[in-house]
């Protein structure tokens, strides 16, 4: 195999069948569709704070799951206080066909909270990409 990997002709090779690759899925793609895939059901869809705060102005539901003290010092507007020990046990208040946004500081017990939503069977659950954190920092609205 290290003979093979030295030979000027195995690589001409490997940027041929990726160049070949490219080209293909290129002109497979359908024309008139959007580059960005509708959310596949039973799969965490990461978003922006960006889409979140759209989608909040149009009412989507947002799940805030950082402790009480943690929303209480700043939120999304609107946002409802679900902490993450409690996702499991407050599944069966909101409909498995909504698209439910989930926050938290980060990110981190924002994905753990909508993968447990998914097992749950929920078909639309977005994790917000930076949390409370990256919110923040683009100067997005926060509510106290």
């Amino acid at each position: 195999m290290r003979v093979l990997l030295t030979r000027p002709v195995f690589w001409l090779g490997a940027v041929l069948v990726i160049a070949l690759a490219g080209a293909y899925a290129a002109l497979s793609w359908p024309s008139g569709e959007s580059a960005v895939p509708a959310p596949t059901p039973g799969v965490v869809r990461d978003v922006s704070v960006q889409e979140l705060h759209a989608a909040a102005s149009q009412g989507a539901l947002v799940i805030d799951v950082r402790e009480p003290h943690e929303f209480a010092a700043g939120r999304v507007p609107a946002s409802l206080l679900v902490p993450l020990a409690t996702v499991p046990a407050r599944a069966g208040e909101f409909s498995r066909d909504e698209t439910l946004y989930v926050i938290c500081r980060t990110d981190n017990r924002s994905l753990v909270a909508a993968e447990a939503l998914v097992a749950a069977g929920f078909s639309d659950v977005r994790n917000v990409r930076g949390g409370m954190v990256a919110w923040a920092a683009a100067g997005l609205p926060i509510e106290r």
